[in-house]
């Protein structure tokens, strides 16, 4: 019996037709997977996923658009072709997930030294402030109070905190700019 009527039966269901159909395609359809995929245990696996999709489709099968032979081989080289861009995608993903985590490796001596001298410098510029600047700042930068908390806190006028901060934080600048 030829492909196009075992497949024809394998529609209907017909386990002994698929397993003529098998022993007549499974070597054309390992032989086209294996040219694409070119690794021999992926394509045994592609060529079973082939095989096991024509049980699953073969009431697709359409006997006046072409032969079985052609349309089984159109499926196995879909399938062949997908598997080769699946595993390309993967191995890109894998080199930017490479590149990207490949960095300069983090020196914490380094990093914790310049944290060391930028507090010490933050701080000899907070003394250059006059005390009711360095209280206001030291209030809502460290201990995180709001403008009108550190006003309630220092029993003092919105507006003079507000006026204090900005002067505060002017001359923090100018003096952290020197540094910079």
């Amino acid at each position: 019996m030829e492909a196009d009527d075992l497949l024809v039966l394998v529609a209907d269901g017909d386990q002994k037709a698929f397993e003529e159909l098998y022993g007549l395609v499974s070597g054309p359809v390992f032989g086209l997977v294996r040219r694409v995929v070119r690794d021999p245990a992926q394509s045994e696996e592609v060529a079973q996923e082939v095989l096991l999709e024509l049980w699953r489709s073969a009431s697709r099968f359409d006997p006046g658009r072409g032969s079985a032979l052609s349309w089984i081989l159109t499926l196995a080289h879909r399938r062949a072709v997908d598997r080769v861009r699946s595993a390309r995608a993967a191995g890109e993903r894998e080199q930017r997930e490479a590149l990207r985590s490949a960095g300069p490796a983090f020196d914490h001596v380094a990093e914790e030294v310049e944290a060391g001298l930028e507090r010490q410098w933050v701080r000899r510029c907070l003394h250059r402030l006059t005390a009711l600047q360095r209280q206001s700042l030291t209030l809502a930068y460290y201990d995180g109070y709001t403008y009108r908390e550190v006003a309630e806190r220092l029993s003092l006028p919105l507006g003079t905190v507000k006026t204090r901060m900005r002067d505060g934080l002017t001359r923090l600048r100018e003096c952290l700019g020197g540094a910079a």
